[in-house]
C-alpha cells in the first residue's frame, strides 16, 4: 500500500539540502528539503516552487546583474521561473518543500 500519510515536522537530513521524497505529480516532485547552509547560485530549466515551512531563508536573486535579498518566513514563497538566477540562505536550520520538474537543475 503507498504511503498517504507522512509526518515531516521533524524531518532533519545528515548534511545541507538533504531532502525526503514526497511525491512526483504529473512530471514534477515534491521535495522536503532540511538545510543549515547555502546552496549554490544557480539556475533552473524549469519553474520551481519554494515554500518555506520552518525557519527563515533569505533568497538571493540577481537581475540584469544587480543582486538583492527577499527575506522568506514560514509560509512565504518564491517561484523561480526558468533563466532565474538565485540562491537560498537558510538563516539557521530550515525546512522547505520544493516543488519542480523531475530531474531539474
Amino acid at each position: 500500500m503507498p504511503e498517504t500519510f507522512l509526518r515531516l515536522a521533524d524531518f532533519k537530513g545528515h548534511k545541507a539540502w538533504d531532502a525526503r521524497d514526497i511525491a512526483e505529480v504529473e512530471g514534477a516532485s515534491v521535495r522536503l528539503h532540511w538545510t543549515d547552509a547555502p546552496y549554490i547560485w544557480h539556475v533552473n530549466d524549469g519553474t520551481e516552487v519554494f515554500l518555506v515551512l520552518d525557519g527563515i531563508v533569505d533568497m538571493h536573486v540577481r537581475e540584469g546583474g544587480i543582486e538583492r535579498v527577499l527575506e522568506l518566513s514560514p509560509f512565504d514563497a518564491f517561484v523561480a521561473k526558468p533563466g532565474d538566477e538565485h540562491v537560498a540562505h537558510p538563516r539557521g536550520e530550515a525546512r522547505i518543500l520544493v516543488i519542480e520538474r523531475k530531474g531539474s537543475v
